[in-house]
């Protein structure tokens, strides 16, 4: 499985990007795609996660993007979205997708399988 990011870049504060996550390879039918984010000194953050699968994907948030970010995905296109709304430079980071294989939503980096190269978002005050 093989992940590419991509849509970050330098924004000023109360400015919005979008995120790009596409996935390709054996995937499987059902799976979750989460985002994740890295500042420079801190741990890796969970940021939001959506299921893959024939119904209606569930969507998962992070208290401190909840309102700002959306999630949302193109199955035919194997390619999940992240709108960022309103950043601050608090966002600042580089952001992560990567793909838990099953159903279950995950919320800690251990929990995921294949990991995308990261795409740097830079949000200045």
């Amino acid at each position: 499985v093989q992940l590419q990011a991509s849509g970050g870049g330098l924004v000023q504060a109360g400015g919005s990007l979008r995120l790009s996550c596409a996935a390709s390879g054996r995937t499987g039918s059902e799976y979750i795609m989460g985002w994740f984010r890295q500042a420079p000194g801190k741990d890796q953050e969970f940021v939001a996660a959506i299921t893959i699968s024939w119904k209606v994907g569930s969507t998962y948030y992070t208290d401190s993007v909840k309102g700002r970010f959306t999630i949302s995905r193109d199955n035919d296109k194997n390619t999940v979205y992240l709108q960022t709304n309103s950043l601050s430079p608090e966002d600042t980071a580089v952001y992560y997708c990567a793909i838990r294989r099953g159903r279950d939503a995950g919320r800690l980096p251990d929990e995921y399988d294949f990991w995308g190269q990261g795409t740097q978002v830079t949000v200045s005050s």
